[in-house]
């Protein structure tokens, strides 16, 4: 059984962070818009497929509300 070593553990870590490409703010913020900007627009989407499936489900079956 091998034995680890913290602090070469600690600096191949820093080693690979240091590779890793950080968006900027800007990006962030661009990015964050989109995701919100979506899920809105999905979420009325299925709203609006929802009530639509509902009220037909309720016109085939003559039942009231």
């Amino acid at each position: 059984m091998a034995k680890y070593n913290p602090i070469a553990f600690i600096q191949e870590v820093r080693q690979e962070v240091s590779k890793v490409t950080w968006p900027t703010w800007k990006e962030v913020w661009i990015t964050t818009l989109m995701v919100l900007l979506m899920v809105s627009l999905a979420s009325v989407f299925f709203l609006i497929t929802d009530q639509t499936i509902g009220w037909l489900v309720q016109l085939v079956l003559g039942g009231s509300r």
